[in-house]
């Protein structure tokens, strides 16, 4: 069979919600890793989907929407912890991206460049990398505020403001 020719559920149950599969899963180019952020945590598989574990130890939150990962290093990820369901904003009203580099073992916030109060949020395509070297990392917000890092995430910038709400966001590198 041709690529796309047959399909098999794969997922981590989301929540309360009986049903629900992963609502963000990417792989890295040349790796076999599958990633996912949900409600309920940021879970890594390593057999195609077949099992998940859970990698959000660490991390202030395990709810959230985006997740990127690292176009030239497979186990560096990124994404960006919300407090929870009723309250979808950044934890303390720090907005931080945090980064891991060991495919989830441990995280580090990264929010150098990054205003110092904030509750918006980042929702779930509003997140994205670049395949330039060094990897670029992109972000918006439901402010209209859309940041970037050009160095994997160390430090942040105002890339564009005054914008309506970013509902997804995508980069272009050549």
């Amino acid at each position: 069979m041709g690529a796309g020719q047959s399909w098999r559920a794969h997922g981590v149950l989301a929540g309360e919600v009986s049903g629900v599969r992963p609502v963000r899963a990417q792989t890295a180019s040349g790796s076999d890793g599958l990633y996912q952020q949900n409600h309920c945590g940021v879970y890594r598989s390593q057999d195609e989907g077949d099992s998940w574990q859970e990698i959000s130890e660490g991390l202030p939150s395990d709810f959230g929407f985006p997740l990127a990962i690292h176009p030239h290093e497979s186990s560096t990820i990124y994404v960006i912890p919300l407090k929870g369901a009723e309250f979808r904003c950044p934890t303390g009203g720090k907005l931080a991206v945090f980064r891991s580099r060991d495919g989830g073992a441990s995280w580090e916030a990264r929010d150098r460049g990054l205003p110092e109060r904030s509750y918006s949020k980042v929702l779930r395509e509003a997140m994205t990398t670049d395949d330039s070297d060094p990897a670029g990392i992109y972000f918006g917000t439901d402010t209209g505020k859309v940041f970037g890092s050009l160095d994997g995430g160390d430090e942040w910038f105002v890339v564009a403001d005054d914008l309506p709400p970013i509902f997804a966001v995508s980069s272009y590198a050549h």
